[in-house]
């Protein structure tokens, strides 16, 4: 038998286990070795009924019997309550507010309990244990050492895969195992080899050889995915992009020309980017930073630098005409026009053409007729001058990525909010020409660094850290439905000293009143009409979300950072870089149904000026606004610090869909482990640095490859 045979030619598959080996991904002997317990009992936890005693945690296999729900005679607590008999004896269990259970546990049906013996009144019982399924009683007699416990799915029992995996540890070929981890990192890193890991991972004889085994089998997961990422790093250096002609001088004056003192972490990201211009293959950074935190003047310097410089003709030498062209590619039209007219404010004094492209209409920056203006143009008229070279700079949503939209010299491709996009549609852009352009990913969403490292661990990363000069910290308050009266208070307090204030819907229509559970759900169509006529007569209220036109969207928004709107009642369609600085103080919702990040993201549409903003997060029940989620939002200083606590609360499976895309348990937890992840890495790219194909490690890249396909990363 070797790793790669299939699992169904050394052990008989019934239809009953088809289905959970393929939810779990398992097809081969490998995977089955691979998919390892999520904890371990010892022989000594597990007993019978007549043995327990009080205050002890015990593990006891049986059968209930009873079962019924009811409530608690002094408190009338809701509860499940039944009887749990092995061979030895009875013991009464009980759920409190469970009730359910009691329909949920068939009568009769083998189980596996664990939970903590109490006695009261000289009886003994156990109260709110976690109950499995299962189809046997494991066999200690004789082992010694702790016994696995796996994780189960739809006809895969615990007991099914112990039994089978000793089978195959048993029949191996073990002379046919190649250990994908080389041997001197495993010396290194006091990790055991592939043999012992297996062994030590389904049959460990005490606690040290399984944290051994999952130690390993963690870091090999981590560093799978790190060699792929440091191959197409590899790859990277062996394409060819325009070379960018980077004038110190003409760059300074034009981030002299900025309304505002730069900070540390833009002069620093903009040098980063201006040193890998100057190199031969083109570059792919990751540029991560805080809401407000100033990315865009980032990409405006940069392709400042770009859109200044001349291509060259085909025989190598600089022309003295044309320039090199931007793409600059953002998710949203709002977003889209917002940064065109960021970008024509910053260029009003450095005359280049600017275009913008939308689902709705073209623009060019500036007119023939009105220098310090915008004016529209036929979409012919406008794709017809970027083929030519005409317009430098070219700001868009997906249109930028349709095939009708030919560049002369894309040399620098920028995506903005970058997650947004699929690997698909990041590829298109960086493939409109035959020479690779330069790309810049951007993301306003704080991504923990250990996930930095590994998903866009083919990209450099650089991080502003630092926030405008004058920013003060938000203020954020879980608001209980009994004190929703002092937050208007306050709001309307704001309004009288001049600001302005978005209150966040997560619904655009009512709720259907037949279905219960969206009854409490807030709307932006009745929370418009409820602020209009009953919270906030007297000032002037729009609304926005995504039904709306295009033309109905920018008139809502031109309105509200005119002034004209006090206050804009919107879904989480402005929850992407949208920025009206005399906005201070947002009202979300029903904040329990939001992401940390999208909460985040949200509150930053109010720190976008030096007045003290602040946001209340508005929550449905009392309950909720003990959430441990919205907790941490009220405590984190910045978006880095909550990435890192979702990370913790949630894990890399949720947060980032890993747990969908084929990640193990072993390896999202390894995700939170920075050591772990940044050792990896560096393996990986010494490893790769000093073998470019890997001709050395055949195994390794084969296993490699199958990992990050498996887990859609390319």
């Amino acid at each position: 038998m070797v790793l790669d045979d299939l699992l169904g030619t050394h052990t008989r598959l019934t239809k009953h286990h088809t289905p959970g080996l393929e939810k779990l991904g398992i097809t081969t002997v490998r995977d089955l070795l691979y998919h390892l317990p999520s904890r371990y009992e010892s022989s000594a936890d597990i007993r019978q009924v007549k043995n327990v005693t009080s205050g002890e945690t015990v593990v006891l296999y049986g059968q209930f019997s009873k079962l019924e729900t009811k409530r608690s005679f002094k408190t009338r607590v809701p509860i499940a309550e039944g009887t749990f008999s092995d061979d030895t004896g009875s013991v009464k269990v009980t759920w409190f507010h469970q009730p359910y259970l009691a329909k949920m546990i068939p009568t009769g049906q083998l189980v596996r309990l664990r939970g903590k013996v109490t006695e009261r009144s000289g009886r003994k019982y156990i109260a709110n244990p976690t109950v499995e399924k299962t189809d046997g009683i494991p066999l200690l007699e004789g082992r010694d050492g702790l016994f696995p416990v796996y994780p189960e799915s739809l006809g895969l029992s615990s007991l099914w895969v112990y039994h089978t995996v000793q089978k195959l540890l048993r029949d191996i070929d073990w002379d046919t195992v190649v250990d994908p981890l080389p041997e001197a990192i495993r010396k290194k890193y006091h990790l055991p080899d592939i043999k012992s890991a297996l062994i030590f991972a389904h049959e460990p004889k005490k606690e040290k050889d399984a944290e051994a085994a999952r130690k390993r089998f963690a870091f090999e997961e981590v560093f799978l995915i790190q060699i792929a990422r440091a191959l197409q790093r590899e790859a990277h250096t062996q394409e060819h992009s325009y070379e960018v002609s980077v004038e110190p001088d003409l760059i300074q004056e034009f981030i002299d020309s900025f309304p505002f003192t730069p900070t540390l972490g833009q002069t620093t990201s903009i040098n980063e980017i201006l040193e890998d211009f100057k190199k031969p293959a083109p570059m792919y950074r990751l540029l991560e930073g805080d809401v407000g935190s100033g990315k865009t003047a980032v990409a405006a310097a940069t392709a400042y630098a770009v859109a200044t410089s001349r291509p060259k003709n085909s025989n190598g030498e600089k022309q003295s005409f044309g320039r090199l062209q931007v793409a600059y590619m953002v998710p949203t039209e709002i977003l889209a026009k917002q940064h065109f007219k960021t970008f024509t404010d910053f260029f009003i004094d450095h005359p280049l053409n600017i275009g913008l492209i939308t689902g709705s209409g073209c623009y060019k920056f500036p007119s023939k007729v009105k220098p310090t203006e915008a004016t529209p143009l036929s979409r012919a008229q406008f794709l017809k001058l970027v083929k030519n070279g005409e317009i430098p700079i070219v700001i868009g949503t997906h249109a930028l990525i349709q095939k009708t939209i030919e560049f002369k010299h894309l040399a620098y491709a920028i995506i903005d909010e970058q997650h947004r996009f699929g690997t698909v549609q990041r590829k298109k852009i960086t493939t409109k020409n035959d020479t690779q352009p330069h790309l810049l990913s951007m993301t306003a969403t704080p991504i923990p660094r250990t996930l930095a490292l590994t998903l866009y661990g083919d990209l450099d990363l650089t991080v502003l850290e630092h926030m405008p000069q004058g920013r003060k910290e938000i203020q954020t308050e879980i608001i209980t439905p009994a004190h929703r009266a002092r937050a208007y208070e306050h709001i309307r307090a704001l309004i009288k000293e001049g600001r302005q204030a978005y209150v966040i819907c997560p619904r655009i229509d009512e709720p259907d009143p037949t279905k219960h559970m969206a009854l409490q759900t807030r709307s932006v169509a009745s929370e418009v009409k409820k602020l209009c006529t009953d919270v906030f007569p007297e000032y002037s209220i729009g609304k926005l979300h995504s039904r709306m036109t295009p033309k109905e969207k920018t008139e809502a928004m031109e309105a509200f950072e005119k002034g004209e709107t006090d206050i804009l009642v919107s879904t989480s369609v402005v929850e992407v870089g949208v920025n009206v600085p005399n906005a201070t103080v947002i009202m979300i919702e029903g904040a329990e149904r939001f992401g940390l990040a999208q909460l985040h993201q949200l509150r930053g549409r109010v720190m976008r000026s030096s007045h003290q903003p602040y946001s209340y997060l508005m929550v449905e029940s009392n309950a909720k606004a003990e959430s441990a989620r919205l907790k941490a939002i009220v405590k984190a200083k910045n978006g880095f610090e909550l990435a890192e606590k979702d990370l913790e609360i949630r894990g890399a499976g949720e947060l980032y869909g890993a747990r969908q895309s084929g990640l193990s348990d072993i390896g999202m937890e390894a995700l939170k482990n920075l050591k772990l992840v940044e050792a990896a890495r560096s393996e990986a790219s010494l490893l790769v640095k000093k073998d470019p194909t890997l001709k050395k490690h055949p195994v390794l890249l084969e296993r490699a490859q199958k990992t990050v396909k498996a887990l859609h990363f390319e």
